[in-house]
């Protein structure tokens, strides 16, 4: 029996639905946490209700398509990954309509039929291509002849190949992965040629469009499919447009998305947002928000266990604040290697006291505490008031703590911790200026993609440069063998600018990773100095398939074919 007592039958989908049962696919996604949490929050923190499913706030509203249009979408859903903000802006992407294009472009199925690029081309240059056969420009005139969505397939497959819309079906489910034998396909396949013959098509033009009709097995939505994406795409926008630090804080409790905690902290500082750590008086275990003031939760602290996380809250909320570190002791189970995180954190600075006083002062506690007495000293002795010397500390110690705990800095930016003072002789802002020009900049990683090509792995990079902007590189095989990737950290990148529609990349000819300065907590060990440094993260995602074929492979017509 399942956990919650009901007994459950499992059918296989082809037995399921030759008896006629009804198939649901239910999915989890976070992106709805997001905005189910945006609007909680907004309402709890500015008192303000949203209908978020009001269609006239939620699909087309100008500030979020200027958004759109500069892919300026990080933590929306399903359009913040570097492709989809990549793909946004070579559309010029500003509606609504063109969104649940977008969506299903980016597909796989799309992408390695050439499709996609020839969308691109087509949207931007309308009136430069012709429709490879009247069918497609009756059929297919809201996106340029080109195949975008399963129905798609379909239309032309019946109203081109002349095919029974028995076969159309078997296409469907060959598109859904669902296809149940191959030898099926190959019927229809056979089919549509014979067909396509006996209504005297081009035999060059039906193999083309037969080759893109099988691009999209497996691999392709429906229109419907795409069209409820870009409308939560949409709502999750206009939340990130008009509420930012709220959804940010949002996306960060709902365990982010395409990228890690510090992306979004550092959007949701970009967008106004006091970043805050952890405090054992404001904290949750999530991260909270006050005005613009944003508390890191516990969640966050690598080495402090979840529950005990919970009883510090828990506590807080049926006892008051804690009013020194020595109460805070004496009312939660904690040993001295949770006070030292929550002390290097930051999470006593209520109280005034260095964090090396703190330390003396927790440790001069313990050596002598009982556990049974927890809860009882405060009434039975006033709290000490231990008199310790001040010692200096470097601004920058804080930093490597949050680092060592946290995987990132907060109280400076990752470029304050660089040795060089050198940040670039280009802003991400001002790519576009420099088209096919060589540009120098230093960046810190945020995240690369592994992407298979004929010559051997190549990687697209992305980065944000000093200012807090995203920029985004192209790594080939050469390069990557001379100039690899070196782990999370700034980098000094030399490359060439390529505006391709709208959208500029740095196709890097060299790169460094350069050193931040020494940990200053540990001036006197030369051996962990550095050590601290490995914590700092990239994102890093794989791509397990075939090379895709190249432009010139394809060859895709862009005139009639006869």
């Amino acid at each position: 029996m399942p956990p919650k007592g009901f007994p459950i039958v499992q059918f296989d989908m082809h037995v399921a639905e030759a008896i006629g049962f009804e198939k649901f696919d239910i999915l989890s996604q976070r992106g709805i946490g997001h905005i189910d949490d945006s609007v909680k929050l907004i309402e709890k923190n500015q008192g303000i209700k949203i209908d978020i499913r009001n269609n006239a706030i939620s699909i087309n509203e100008p500030k979020c398509n200027r958004y759109l249009e500069v892919g300026k979408t990080i933590g929306c859903f399903y359009i913040e990954s570097p492709a989809m903000r990549g793909l946004l802006r070579r559309l010029k992407c500003n509606d609504y309509k063109i969104l649940v294009a977008a969506s299903s472009i980016i597909r796989p199925g799309v992408a390695q039929s050439g499709m996609m690029k020839e969308y691109i081309f087509r949207h931007n240059y309308p009136d430069q291509f012709e429709y490879f056969h009247d069918v497609f420009k009756e059929q297919l005139s809201d996106t340029y002849g080109i195949m975008v969505y399963q129905e798609d397939v379909i239309k032309i497959a019946l109203h081109y190949g002349g095919l029974p819309e028995a076969d159309g079906d078997v296409l469907r489910r060959a598109m859904s992965g669902k296809g149940r034998s191959k030898e099926a396909l190959q019927k229809v396949k056979d089919h549509f040629f014979d067909s396509c013959e006996q209504q005297g098509h081009p035999a060059k033009l039906s193999e083309e469009i037969y080759r893109q009709i099988e691009s999209f097995a497996g691999y392709s939505f429906c229109k419907a499919h795409s069209a409820s994406y870009a409308v939560e795409s949409y709502q999750s926008l206009y939340l990130k447009v008009h509420f930012p630090v709220e959804f940010m804080v949002a996306v960060i409790n709902n365990q982010g998305g395409f990228y890690r905690t510090e992306v979004y902290i550092h959007e949701a500082r970009m967008s106004g947002a006091l970043i805050l750590n952890p405090c054992v008086n404001k904290s949750k275990y999530e991260t909270t928000l006050y005005g613009v003031e944003v508390f890191l939760g516990f969640m966050h602290l690598d080495g402090l266990q979840s529950s005990l996380a919970l009883e510090i809250v828990e506590d807080r909320q049926r006892n008051g604040f804690y009013t020194s570190l020595e109460n805070f002791i004496n009312r939660v189970p904690i040993g001295i290697e949770g006070i030292q995180t929550l002390i290097f954190i930051g999470a006593f600075r209520f109280t005034g006291k260095t964090k090396n006083q703190l330390l003396v002062i927790a440790r001069l506690i313990l050596v002598n505490f009982k556990p049974e007495n927890r809860g009882l000293l405060l009434i039975q002795e006033p709290v000490k008031d231990y008199q310790l010397p001040v010692l200096e500390r470097s601004k920058y110690e804080d930093a490597f703590d949050e680092i060592e705990l946290l995987s990132f800095p907060t109280s400076c930016s990752p470029f304050d911790l660089l040795q060089t003072k050198f940040r670039g002789d280009v802003m991400a802002k001002d790519l576009v200026k420099f088209q096919k020009k060589q540009v120098k900049m230093l960046a810190y990683l945020i995240s690369r993609k592994h992407v298979p090509t004929k010559m051997g792995a190549m990687y697209f990079g992305t980065w944000i440069d000093a200012e807090g902007e995203l920029f985004d590189t192209a790594h080939f095989t050469n390069s990557l063998k001379q100039y690899p990737f070196q782990g999370g950290g700034c980098y000094l990148l030399l490359g060439t600018v390529e505006v391709d529609y709208h959208f500029p990349t740095v196709t890097i000819v060299k790169m460094a990773k350069m050193p931040f300065i020494p940990d200053p907590r540990f001036s006197n060990s030369d051996e962990r100095q550095y050590k601290t440094h490995g914590n700092i993260k990239e994102d890093v995602s794989m791509t397990n398939r075939a090379p895709y074929p190249q432009a010139q492979d394809i060859n895709l017509p862009r005139q009639k074919m006869k």
